[in-house]
């Protein structure tokens, strides 16, 4: 089956995303287990990622638990640590994708706010073709609809698709769909699948 377009998850496939290991370097890893512990910070970012106001939620969520203000803070007033940095070896095969006349688009779970700062910082993404960010959709993965939007609005085929995430849910819903998927573990895998696809020739990979 012949892809049409590519899609890329970003974080921790083009950006890293590890906020335990911000949290390691500014608390300590037996404070920062105890923070994660207590703090439901993910569940936090998650509401982000569905369209909610990035410094309305990080503040609100650390006036709860006055004794992890100053660090909760820090989710907010040092994000772009939290998602640094660049994968430039998968940013390299975007953009070896795109020379070639592949479309590339972007399906990631990421805020209005976050997105927004992660521009200034990372000017790759705005390079893709389209761009399905969930905090704009108001839906996140693995939730069927962000992958049915995305069908409907790009107009391709769901085995027309390539989409490659670092987690297996998300995966196993696109595939769900009939995307053809691959689970990202590192940029050296994602360029073989790319070639054993045709989209690229050895020659021109990253």
């Amino acid at each position: 089956m012949t892809i049409e377009a590519v899609v890329f998850d970003i974080g921790n496939v083009l950006i890293e995303w590890q906020p335990e290991r911000y949290f390691d370097r500014l608390l300590g890893e037996e404070s920062r287990q105890a923070l994660f512990a207590e703090v439901d910070l993910h569940g936090m970012n998650e509401r982000v990622d569905q369209g909610e106001d990035f410094h309305d939620e990080v503040y609100a969520l650390a006036e709860r638990y006055p004794h992890w203000r100053d660090a909760i803070r820090h989710w907010h007033d040092h994000w772009i640590e939290l998602a640094s940095p660049e994968i430039p070896k998968s940013v390299a095969l975007l953009r070896s994708l795109r020379a070639r006349g592949v479309p590339v688009f972007a399906l990631s779970n990421f805020g209005i706010g976050t997105f927004a700062a992660a521009e200034k910082s990372y000017p790759f993404l705005k390079e893709f073709d389209r761009r399905f960010i969930s905090g704009h959709m108001g839906v996140i993965k693995p939730d069927a609809e962000i992958y049915v939007r995305l069908e409907a609005e790009s107009g391709v085929a769901p085995e027309r698709l390539l989409f490659t995430d670092d987690r297996e849910d998300n995966i196993a819903a696109a595939a769900a769909r009939g995307w053809q998927v691959h689970l990202f573990e590192g940029p050296e895998g994602w360029e073989r699948s790319l070639i054993a696809h045709g989209l690229l020739p050895e020659c021109d990979a990253a």
